[in-house]
């Protein structure tokens, strides 16, 4: 029997909150705000460099891993949200918890 991992998901608002504050910490801005449609054009100093440091505070933050692939087609924080829940779906050790 295979048991569902759904109730254990975070909520979206959960997961840009998360975001957020990863985002905030990295930018060193606390007036960041995001939404689906922010992307690298919209916020000073989102390069590839910071894009690398984000990929590992993601990684981190929700204990998953993201495969080379998958980023490539991440073109805005609704991307990367979509990601996220996807990956904690499939995720035996999802750690909802954390707020």
């Amino acid at each position: 029997m295979t048991t569902s991992n759904h109730n254990r998901v975070p909520a979206n608002e959960v997961i840009y909150k998360r975001l957020t504050d990863i985002f905030r910490n990295i930018f060193e801005d606390s007036s960041l705000s995001l939404n689906p449609e922010t992307s690298e054009s919209d916020i000073p100093g989102w390069d590839s460099f910071s894009n690398v440091t984000l990929v590992a505070a993601m990684e981190k933050e929700f204990s998953i891993r993201f495969r080379t692939a998958e980023l490539q087609s991440m073109h805005n924080v609704g991307s990367f949200v979509d990601l996220i829940r996807a990956k904690l779906q499939e995720s035996p050790d999802v750690h909802s918890s954390r707020s």
